[in-house]
């Protein structure tokens, strides 16, 4: 028996100027998450159902950008995406524009269980999850008031907003301002979404990742990230478990999470070095983060921008919960 290993994150790159009751807010949610996931580890289940169970939590909670509080596309409406990944024979599920299914991360691992494909997007996904009876809603569920008012910011800026909670120096969110930060080479207002995601390592020495999001604050419709991308936002082996968070763009051209488990398996790096090399080697000039689990209990996280919200725990009793550096 091995010893069992968390890590959950909110999303990477975090105003340094955030509200001290929004930063207690997200360690709240993130310890909540954490220890749900502890009591499901130490009542020795698998850690693909730790991961489900965690990122659903994340979901419901309207505070990060997942499920319920999810980010507006340009027509005013949720599409979210998420993916999941058992590394055991490495089995995976992901799902894209789903916007009435109440928890998409339950929905991708349906579509590993439950059918012969890895990856279903918008009305193919919608009617996947019908006929598998998942819990549906209206999409204004998912639309908060903070949320409708941000995306008008992001259309008066003209802006695509990564981030729309985060502010850029003292000005209000986006209007206005020259930012050196680019997506695609186009310049951007911010750059830190609020994504979500949980690994584990469970006592079996099992590794799953999870990874759901609702993407860019007016994004065009039908954009796709990194977060159901399998390797690039989501990765499982039999060696590691990752989730990554940040820009996205940058995240699929250099498939971050599976170059983590890559560099261990080729290079025969332990955890936090291979996270450390991918963060610094992997991003070129992209803003991102990602938390990590090993086959033997180990975890890790990194990030190259100035925060993440994250937490994690060890069976050993270690754990932390944290924004910033």
């Amino acid at each position: 028996m091995g010893a069992w290993a968390i890590a959950v994150h909110g999303g990477a790159g975090v105003d340094p100027n955030l509200p001290a009751h929004r930063q207690e807010q997200a360690k709240q949610l993130l310890t909540r998450c954490l220890q749900l996931g502890i009591s499901a580890l130490n009542s020795n289940h698998p850690a693909i159902d730790v991961v489900e169970l965690v990122v659903r939590e994340l979901e419901t909670d309207p505070l990060f950008n997942s499920g319920r509080g999810s980010a507006l596309t340009e027509n005013g409406t949720v599409e979210m995406e998420a993916s999941i990944m058992d590394g055991t024979k490495r089995r995976c599920g992901a799902v894209s524009g789903v916007t009435t299914v109440k928890n998409p991360i339950s929905l991708a691992r349906l579509i590993m269980d439950k059918s012969p494909h890895s990856y279903l997007a918008f009305s193919g996904a919608e009617q996947f999850a019908r006929q598998q009876g998942v819990e549906t809603v209206d999409n204004e569920y998912f639309i908060t008031p903070e949320n409708v008012g941000m995306l008008k910011l992001a259309k008066e800026a003209n802006a695509i907003l990564f981030d729309y909670r985060i502010p850029i120096g003292k000005e209000t969110c986006g209007a206005g301002i020259e930012s050196p930060l680019q997506m695609n080479g186009l310049p951007i207002s911010v750059y830190a979404p609020e994504t979500v995601g949980c690994v584990v390592v469970d006592s079996e020495g099992r590794c799953a990742a999870g990874t759901s999001t609702g993407g860019l604050m007016n994004k065009m419709t039908g954009r796709i990230g990194d977060s159901p991308l399998i390797g690039a936002g989501t990765y499982a082996c039999d060696v590691c478990g990752v989730s990554c968070t940040g820009e996205g763009e940058a995240i699929i051209r250099g498939t971050l999470a599976r170059e983590v488990a890559a560099v261990m398996e080729y290079k025969g790096m332990k955890l936090q070095e291979a996270v450390d090399f991918v963060i610094k080697e992997r991003l070129d000039e992209g803003m991102a983060g990602l938390i990590a689990v090993s086959n033997t209990g180990e975890v890790a996280y990194g990030f190259n921008c100035n925060g993440m919200f994250r937490g994690c725990a060890t069976q050993d009793g270690f754990m932390e919960v944290g924004i910033w550096e």
